[in-house]
Parts: structure tokens; C-alpha cells; sequence
């Protein structure tokens, strides 16, 4: 065996199994995960108070638009839109259990940097979108019937 081979077979994770079939090696790599103090893993109470506060975050809107809305349409579609937000909270908190102190502050840390992006990203196309219609020539309504 040269010292290539050697070097590749000494990383490779012996599969030891008892005569039950478990394997010791998996099993202790599994408590490790269970283990983390910093990992929040959840209650059945915390998943019944998301479940209802889910339930309850859609049901209103969706009673508010059956019902006719607030004042107007475009009222109406605020209210959901920051019932949806609240509800997209809910389920970051209490079934993604993202908090300050998941994975060391990393996780809130990377969804920090993705809402950050995705406005940039929302606030700029929507700008050029704008520059675009604004700066666009008009047309008048007899161009308009002769246009293909």
C-alpha cells in the first residue's frame, strides 16, 4: 500500500456495528447534534402556539377580504400584506426556532444579510422599472390603434 493509499484510508470512519444491528459511531454523532445547548429543538406547547398563532394570522385576513376590506382595496392589501409578515415571523420563531442564540448568532446574521439583499435587489428593479416608464415616449391614441 503506498502512502497515498494509507493516507485515504486513514480518514475513512470505520462502520462498527454491535450484534443488534447499531452502529455506536452514528449513534453518538446523532446525541451530538441533540446535545447542542445552543440548538433549541421545541415543545409540543411551543409547535401548539404556532400552529394557532399561524391559523389565526390567516384567518383574519382572509375574513377581512371576504368581508369587503378595511376602507379600500389598497388598505386591504396592506393589512395583508403585514399579516402576512408577522405570520412569516411566527414561523421563523417557533417551527425554523431562529433566535440570537441558534448556531451563534449566525442564522439571524444570514437572514439579516438576505433581507438586506432582497431589498437592494426589490428597491433597485422597481426604480429602474420606474426611470423606464417615466422616460418611455408617450403614445398617443392614434399610435396606439396602429401599433402591432
Amino acid at each position: 500500500m503506498s502512502t497515498r493509499d494509507a493516507h485515504v484510508h486513514a480518514h475513512v470512519v470505520p462502520q462498527a456495528e454491535h450484534a443488534d444491528g447499531a452502529n455506536p459511531l452514528a449513534d453518538a454523532v446523532d446525541a451530538d447534534a441533540h446535545d447542542d445547548p445552543l440548538a433549541y429543538h421545541g415543545t409540543l406547547r411551543g409547535y401548539l402556539n404556532g400552529i394557532v398563532l399561524s391559523v389565526v394570522l390567516t384567518a383574519i385576513p382572509f375574513a377581512l377580504v371576504m368581508g369587503g376590506g378595511v376602507v379600500s382595496s389598497g388598505v386591504t392589501a396592506l393589512v395583508v400584506i403585514a399579516f402576512a409578515v408577522v405570520q412569516i415571523v411566527v414561523h421563523m420563531i417557533y417551527f425554523l426556532h431562529m433566535n440570537t442564540k441558534a448556531e451563534g448568532g449566525w442564522a439571524i446574521l444570514a437572514l439579516i444579510f438576505t433581507a438586506v439583499l432582497v431589498l437592494i435587489l426589490m428597491a433597485g428593479s422597481l426604480w429602474v422599472m420606474h426611470h423606464l416608464n417615466t422616460n418611455m415616449m408617450p403614445m398617443t391614441p392614434h399610435d396606439a390603434r396602429i401599433a402591432p
